[in-house]
């Protein structure tokens, strides 16, 4: 596969829609993305954070409240009170599985709004407290994001889109991605390197972008 198109950088950004780092990486990545829209082009990956043993309460991560306060003082994003709610519910747990379902069902409408996709699952769940595992959620993001709820839900549970589950989730795997959120650079001769971090700038991602693809001085 072409590491450009055309003149334009091919870039992959591998996260979990119930990743936190990822939430505060999200404003960053998509000012990132609208400066260089001209220049790249960005695929995006649910890469499988709590998938079936690691399907996760939040109160049974202790480190959790203590990483979203540090997450919100870097980067600005808030929690919302209803997501404080939904984790001390001690029916709620986080299934990266469910929640890929629902990025892939909506992102079928949008293949070109995927990040936009990632962006308001996020939000759906981080600031306003929704499940990612219930289908009024997905018909909420559709409606809010202007696709068609009915679609969406009628794609969930199909087996097409539990086959394009496992595939995000094996993609991952295939890139070497350990960790949320990653954004990678695929580069001539088939080098794929790392493009700055959870708490980089937009800025600081355009400045790594152009020491990454400036080539020999």
């Amino acid at each position: 596969m072409s590491t450009t198109t055309g003149t334009r950088t091919r870039m992959t950004y591998v996260f979990d829609a119930y990743c936190g780092w990822c939430y505060g990486f999200g404003p960053a990545l998509t000012r990132f993305v609208q400066e260089h829209a001209g220049a790249i082009d960005l695929d995006v990956v649910a890469g499988g954070l709590f998938v079936g043993a690691d399907v996760a309460r939040v109160a049974d991560l202790p480190h959790v409240p203590q990483a979203n306060r540090r997450i919100a003082a870097i980067t600005g994003v808030r929690f919302g009170d209803p997501y404080e709610a939904l984790t001390r519910d001690p029916r709620f747990v986080m299934d990266s599985e469910d929640a890929t379902k629902a990025f892939v069902s909506l992102g079928r409408q949008a293949p070109e709004r995927r990040l936009e996709v990632a962006e308001a699952l996020q939000e759906a769940f981080y600031r306003d407290g929704l499940s990612l595992s219930e289908p009024g959620t997905v018909a909420t993001v559709a409606a809010l994001l202007g696709l068609d709820p009915d679609r969406a839900l009628a794609d969930l549970d199909t087996e097409a889109t539990a086959r394009e589950t496992r595939a995000e989730f094996a993609r991952a795997r295939a890139l070497g991605v350990t960790s949320y959120p990653t954004l990678l650079v695929h580069l001539p001769g088939g080098r794929t390197g790392r493009l700055g971090g959870p708490v980089s700038s937009a800025a600081q991602l355009g400045d790594a972008l152009a020491a990454v693809t400036a080539g020999p001085a």
